[in-house]
């Protein structure tokens, strides 16, 4: 068979899945169950691929850059509706708060959550590399992880460079358009500061300009609607975005690297899992049933894993808050919004703490010292200010740990290789770490509907 033969063959065989998605979504069948579906069938027909052709042949490019209509072609929607939302709904929630005392306490706690939860995070990050007695002695950088170290060299130093009071003063945008572009690390949170700031100052006219208060509270109420029911509709396309993402991740994995470096991947979702249950015996002291929250929200965790980007699963983030846990609006946005940049629990919390802990008996540091283990807490949590919510942002997390501690970076290079198959856990862990903000943070407050979070899971729009 010819390869023009071969490539149609497999796209038609691309196009037979998702009719069958399409077909269960027709029948009524739960969207979670078609989310896992797609990414099962994902994962079947990627290994069937693999293992036919290889995953850097010729072939496999050839069909996952038409299988990224799909797949990338979701994701670059999801990220296009981001900064309107964003900008909408955190206007829309501050300008609904009747009380300005509460927006102050519900932002700080949230962003308190967040760190404190990324703290816990890195005392297991480095908890379990000391368990498998992970150590950057005798691994070698070698020409790949070389070449992809260098590829982003000048966006690392940039970063890397800043002290932790420049990353905080880049939050404030000079330019809130440019913001929106998306271009800086930084920029998701600059919009939420810029959309807070308008949302403040419509509260504060509103004594003194009722009229004009009230007129743009309309306005925004109406974008938020146009906004929301947009969301709606790149929301119905999750299962085939991950049925093509899952397909090509594992079409094209190298797995004589992620063999080599096997006791880290295990290591490392070892931790990660240790620290989801972490946020679920959080739910279980606040009164909440971790189960519940489990299924309703693993599709978003689902799409989360597959698509390597926090940022990207923000509509899906504030969606499951509001409708399926009972989060108030205003508690949603924030959580999600500042959960992009801010506490990671997997990319700024458990991986830059792994590495430090591998990467410290090579400079004579005992890694088993209190003072090291308490100042890398300290480091992690602070550091995971500013961190793009996107693929690789753990990468620039990192790099900002090592280099405050004074320890080499090298490994950051080594680890490239393998770096898909860690960020997918990675990725959920913090998507769910900004929904237990949300959550966490309501409870205290007062704010949250608890009948919401326990009724049953029912077929909603648009899933």
């Amino acid at each position: 068979m010819s390869s023009y033969s071969t490539v149609i063959t497999n796209i038609l065989a691309m196009l037979a899945l998702v009719y069958s998605l399409y077909y269960m979504q027709r029948k009524g069948v739960n969207f979670g169950i078609r989310v896992m579906v797609g990414m099962v069938l994902g994962i079947l027909f990627g290994g069937v691929l693999q293992s036919l052709f290889g995953g850097s042949s010729t072939i496999i490019k050839q069909l996952n850059s038409w299988f990224d209509l799909i797949g990338s072609g979701y994701v670059r929607l999801l990220k296009m509706i981001v900064m309107p939302l964003i900008i909408v709904s955190i206007i829309s929630a501050i300008t609904n708060i009747k009380d300005m005392k509460i927006l102050g306490k519900a932002g700080g706690l949230i962003i308190g959550i967040l760190l404190f939860t990324t703290a816990i995070a890195g005392l297991i990050g480095a908890g379990s590399s000391l368990a498998f007695h992970l150590s950057a002695e005798g691994l070698q950088v070698g020409e790949a992880e070389l070449g992809a170290t260098k590829s982003v060299e000048g966006k690392l130093t940039a970063f890397q460079t800043k002290p932790i009071q420049q990353q905080l003063i880049e939050i404030i945008p000079t330019n809130p358009f440019y913001a929106l572009t998306g271009q800086g690390s930084a920029d998701t949170l600059s919009v939420v500061f810029f959309s807070a700031l308008i949302g403040i100052a419509v509260l504060s006219i509103k004594q003194s300009k009722p009229q004009s208060a009230e007129f743009f509270m309309k306005v925004m109420k109406t974008a938020n609607d146009v906004v929301m029911q947009l969301v709606d509709f790149v929301l119905l396309l999750t299962p085939y975005g991950v049925l093509a993402l899952m397909t090509k991740f594992v079409s094209t994995s190298n797995y004589a690297d992620i063999y080599k470096l096997i006791q880290f991947v295990v290591a490392s979702y070892l931790a990660l899992i240790l620290m989801f249950i972490v946020h679920l015996i959080i739910l279980s002291f606040m009164g909440f049933n971790p189960f519940t929250y489990i299924k309703k929200v693993i599709p978003v965790l689902i799409f989360a894993f597959t698509s390597r980007t926090s940022a990207g699963t923000l509509p899906l983030t504030i969606e499951a808050l509001i409708n399926k846990l009972g989060v108030p609006s205003g508690y949603a946005n924030l959580s999600a919004s500042f959960g992009v940049s801010i506490g990671q629990n997997g990319c700024a919390g458990i991986y830059p703490a792994m590495l430090a802990v591998m990467v410290a008996p090579t400079v004579g540091i005992n890694p088993l010292e209190i003072s090291f283990l308490l100042k890398l807490v300290i480091i992690v949590a602070i550091g995971s200010f500013g961190i793009a919510g996107v693929g690789g942002g753990a990468t620039f997390a990192a790099l900002v740990v090592l280099s405050t501690m004074g320890l080499p970076v090298g490994i950051v290079g080594l680890l490239i290789a393998i770096e898909p198959l860690i960020d997918m856990g990675r990725t959920a862990l913090n998507v769910s770490g900004a929904m237990i903000a949300g959550i966490a943070s309501s409870k205290l407050m007062g704010e949250m509907d608890t009948e919401t979070y326990h009724q049953e899971i029912l077929e909603t729009k648009p899933m």
